[in-house]
């Protein structure tokens, strides 16, 4: 027998990390309508959406703990800020309307890359008419979603858990030497899916699901905007559970599925349904709401049988949340003229793509050698979420996780703003990845991100 078993005595449980709070959830449809910018590859030779594989929602979470502050997640179904005066319509907004400050509201996107442009400037192009309009409807999705969520927000518990799910893959392929961003074999991957399953009076009222995967399965054959695998995953789950489910995006700067790059909207559900079945085995794997599983005694049988059972269970209702910054480097960046002389043999279409991209990424976030990196922090009683606007490689969640093992971590990219740019490892910049000519951060941001994550979540812990 091993010390572990030794150790058991009767009336032992197995913990399950949970948080009681106030919890309060709503959601509103937010799909961009038909004919609206979504050209978000360069090889696409068509601008305008022509329908909706699936539709967009934009779900409030308010959780009120031990603090009284309330805290509000919005989980919206979205490509990526292009620019950090969007973003701050759009956030400041709904942070005025609900009354909250900078450090109470996380807006965290999917990251779809088969939604809507997110870019009030391209106004001027095709389908390009109805993005200011649609961001101001994005604003009041979030504002009557998030004050249904904290009207309703009721008693209740959040019991976390965490599973597996093989559907993300390293994107880093060296092919003759040239870096390509595609499914590597030879290279592991995150496979983790961290759960929290919210309740109020025993019956579940939503499942928070934050997983690291580019949701990349469609691609510019694709010409209807949809939530990618995210859409048939949720919908799988609140088929299953009868509440709603919302999702965020992981540090997933490496990671994405294996077979993408498609018109194909089938393995997007394929790819959704893999990761939904995932989350359905872990929160099968839980007892009922407000149990954890308890050795109630000994039943003399044919061997001696221990009986576990459910018994009810306390949770903690500590709170506590900051907004910080972390200070990262720059490298030398090109001129935007030096990157179209760089650029000038390759397709007009994707140089211009990758122009916009460059000159969106700095307006609003670089000033001066050295930019400060905002990272919003909450504790939500046993669990602790992290949450930044960049792109971080998925060191970033490992790292925090095995640094806080007995912690429920979940680690959010594309998270508010501004900083909508990658964080890659050292490694990156050496083989010459995509994340890394892209970024305009210095080698040693992840790290710095990093230590940083480290100190804020120590702190929240009291540690």
């Amino acid at each position: 027998m091993n010390d572990t078993a030794s150790r058991t005595r009767i009336g032992d449980s197995i913990r399950i990390p949970r948080t009681a709070a106030r919890i309060g959830v709503a959601r509103r449809d937010i799909t961009p309508p038909v004919g609206i910018r979504a050209k978000n590859w360069g090889p696409a030779d068509w601008e305008r959406s022509e329908g909706a594989h699936r539709p967009f929602t934009l779900t409030a979470l308010a959780v009120i703990g031990g603090d009284g502050r309330p805290r509000v997640l919005l989980a919206v179904d979205g490509t990526w800020w292009r620019r950090v005066a969007d973003e701050r319509g759009v956030r400041g907004t709904i942070l005025d309307a609900l009354g909250l400050e900078p450090d109470q509201l996380m807006v965290s996107l999917s990251h779809t890359h088969a939604g809507a442009v997110l870019c009030a400037a391209d106004a001027h192009l095709p389908g390009g008419e109805l993005i200011p309009g649609y961001l101001e409807s994005l604003a009041a999705a979030g504002v009557a979603a998030g004050r249904d969520a904290l009207d309703g927000a009721r008693p209740g518990l959040i019991e976390w858990t965490s599973g597996r799910c093989t559907l993300a893959a390293d994107r880093e392929l060296d092919v003759d030497g040239r870096a390509l961003v595609g499914y590597n074999p030879g290279a592991p991957a995150d496979d983790t899916v961290m759960i929290g399953r919210l309740s109020v009076g025993g019956e579940v009222r939503a499942t928070l699901v934050n997983y690291a995967c580019h949701p990349t399965t469609l691609a510019w054959q694709n010409r209807e905007v949809s939530p990618d695998y995210v859409g048939a995953m949720r919908d799988i789950v609140e088929r299953e559970t009868g509440a709603p489910c919302l999702f965020v995006q992981g540090a997933s700067g490496e990671l994405a599925p294996r077979e993408q790059y498609t018109g194909d909207v089938g393995v997007a559900d394929r790819h959704g349904r893999s990761l939904g079945h995932a989350v359905l085995a872990a929160l099968d794997a839980l007892p009922a709401p407000g149990e954890q599983l308890t050795l109630e005694g000994v039943v003399e049988s044919g061997a001696p049988l221990a009986i576990w059972a459910g018994a009810p269970a306390e949770a903690g209702d500590a709170a506590a949340g900051s907004l910080t910054s972390v200070e990262l480097t720059l490298r030398d960046l090109p001129t935007l003229d030096e990157l179209a002389e760089e650029w000038k043999d390759i397709d007009p279409r994707s140089r211009e793509e990758r122009l916009g991209r460059a000159r969106n990424l700095r307006e609003g976030y670089i000033d001066g050698p050295t930019v400060q990196h905002p990272v919003w922090a909450w504790r939500w009683g046993d669990a602790v979420l992290v949450a930044h606007p960049g792109e971080a490689y998925s060191r970033l969640q490992t790292t925090l996780r095995a640094r806080f093992p007995d912690t429920p971590i979940l680690v959010m990219n594309l998270t508010n703003g501004p900083g909508f740019v990658y964080l890659p490892t050292r490694d990156a910049y050496d083989r010459g990845a995509y994340q890394a000519w892209q970024t305009p951060l210095a080698p040693g941001a992840l790290d710095a991100l990093e230590q940083h994550a480290v100190s804020v979540v120590a702190g929240l812990l009291g540690r």
